[in-house]
């Protein structure tokens, strides 16, 4: 297997895309811990999946909640192989009506908590672990009324070049998965879009995709099989667009 004996972590992992990468993890020989904020949602992620994931009720926002996590992975394990920061929220929303509280909801979530995991992990990981940044096709697009969340998947971007060189002599590798248009559940609903109109949406963006259809969350875990595993030893600060070729001929009309 090809993650066989590897400790995992994955925030954001009771849902979407976090609750398959856990899956094809398990499947491939890890054992998983996985994160977020609704106990319920983390515990029938835990039933479905069945084996080898336990999950940690924590808010990545939080500093504390990053540490507590850490802790609990070294007191049962010793040390942790994979950090994969998936958590992330956003929303199509005009400059102008732009709140403080959204601002900081959207920055918090996906930059701040991906730093406080970093922090929180570093002192567990060992040469030949790895990150896992979950960024975005967005930041290479521009979509309007989605600048926040650009913003950010664009400042965790940032962190694949910087982390790979502070963490060089340790060994230790950062990378990004991004992510195209995967419908999710919960991303439909994020965004403000009732199943009928999610359907319609995704139905048009699959004829502007050069892969013809729009993408699936096993194509993401797939990906994060592969970089997780001992496959990529070799690939270290890159960007993995899992996007069926759509950052390549942009600008189309989403």
């Amino acid at each position: 297997m090809r993650l066989d004996g590897k400790i995992a972590l994955i925030t954001g992992g009771g849902t979407g895309i976090g609750l398959d990468i856990a899956k094809r993890y398990v499947e491939e020989g890890a054992y998983v811990y996985i994160t977020g904020r609704r106990e319920k949602k983390l515990q029938e992620a835990v039933d479905l999946v069945g084996k080898n994931i336990v999950y940690i009720v924590a808010d990545v926002t939080k500093k504390e909640d990053n540490q507590k996590v850490a802790d609990r992975i070294k007191a049962d394990k010793g040390h942790l192989d994979i950090a994969i920061a998936n958590a992330g929220v956003g929303n199509y929303i005009a400059i102008e009506d732009v709140t403080e509280e959204e601002f900081n909801r959207v920055m918090y979530t996906n930059v701040l908590g991906t730093y406080y995991l970093a922090q929180a992990c570093l002192p567990i990981m060992e040469e030949g672990s790895t990150f896992i940044l979950n960024t975005s096709v967005t930041t290479s697009l521009g979509l309007p009324k989605f600048s926040l969340y650009i913003a950010a998947k664009s400042a965790m971007k940032s962190f694949i070049h910087t982390w790979t060189n502070e963490l060089r002599d340790r060994k230790i590798r950062v990378n990004a998965l991004a992510p195209g248009i995967i419908p999710t559940d919960a991303a439909g609903q994020e965004l403000g879009r009732d199943p009928k109109e999610e359907q319609n949406v995704q139905q048009y963006r699959s004829t502007l995709i050069p892969a013809g259809r729009v993408g699936n969350v096993k194509d993401t875990s797939n990906a994060a099989v592969f970089l997780g595993s001992d496959e990529s030893s070799y690939v270290n600060g890159v960007e993995l667009l899992v996007d069926g070729g759509l950052a390549a001929i942009y600008p189309v009309k989403l």
